[in-house]
């Protein structure tokens, strides 16, 4: 469901000069106990990010995911970028989560950061709609502008491409923003990233859908030592 978007999100950070990472070969790629899902992960070293992170899990018509975060160094105070991607195949419905996540609920924060993204709505109105994101906190680690969408797929599977290379793009425009006035401290961005993976290694819901799929043991080792290492 998700492989072009994950090719063409592999092809954007190659063409940034990203260079693949080494990763435990269970985190690399893990099967179910019956054969029936697998889930894989890639850890890229990119310049201006100190961590970029992609998983894919493969449940057939029973779950599709595509998720990736990438964590700025730490001398960079842009947001944190996420991508959530969820297909339920046999209910044919998508759940799309993308952000530009930031560090604080600040509006000088988002008048550095945010006046691109913002237009993005206005071009896919069906990704803007935030009264439907139960399971979050939207004002915790969310911006006022993050585009969710849950509905049907037929709604939106010509648009989501668009969206995801529209987002993507903005989010690299970012690094050329970094240099106006207001700014964090790097010892307050560390901070912030710290306090973000231990909030999301807590009330991330994947947590209990990965360990239904590939047990409690493992998932509870990937998203501590994978996902969320600074929780």
């Amino acid at each position: 469901m998700f492989e072009p978007l994950l090719e063409y999100l592999h092809a954007s950070i190659r063409d940034h000069e990203g260079i693949l990472i080494n990763i435990p070969e269970e985190f690399k790629e893990y099967y179910s106990s019956n054969k029936n899902s697998k889930i894989q992960s890639w850890l890229w070293d990119v310049p201006g990010f100190r961590r970029w992170r992609v998983t894919r899990l493969d449940a057939g018509e029973n779950l599709q995911v595509l998720n990736s975060v990438a964590y700025p160094n730490y001398n960079k105070d842009q947001p944190i970028m996420g991508i959530d991607l969820l297909w339920f195949g046999k209910r044919n419905k998508l759940v799309a989560v993308l952000d530009f996540q930031p560090l604080i609920q600040n509006t000088n924060y988002f008048e550095k950061y945010f006046d691109d993204f913002k237009l993005i709505k206005d071009l896919f109105p069906a990704f803007y709609n935030q009264k439907n994101m139960f399971s979050y906190e939207p004002n915790k680690y969310f911006s006022p502008w993050v585009l969710f969408y849950k509905g049907g797929i037929e709604d939106v599977s010509e648009s989501l491409p668009s969206v995801f290379s529209l987002f993507l793009k903005t989010y690299w425009g970012l690094q050329e923003t970094s240099n106006k006035k207001f700014k964090i401290g790097e010892k307050q961005v560390e901070e912030l990233q710290i306090k973000y993976d231990i909030y999301s290694f807590e009330k991330d819901p994947a947590h209990g859908l990965f360990a239904g799929f590939f047990g409690k043991e493992w998932s509870e080792r990937f998203l501590k030592e994978f996902l969320f290492p600074l929780s």
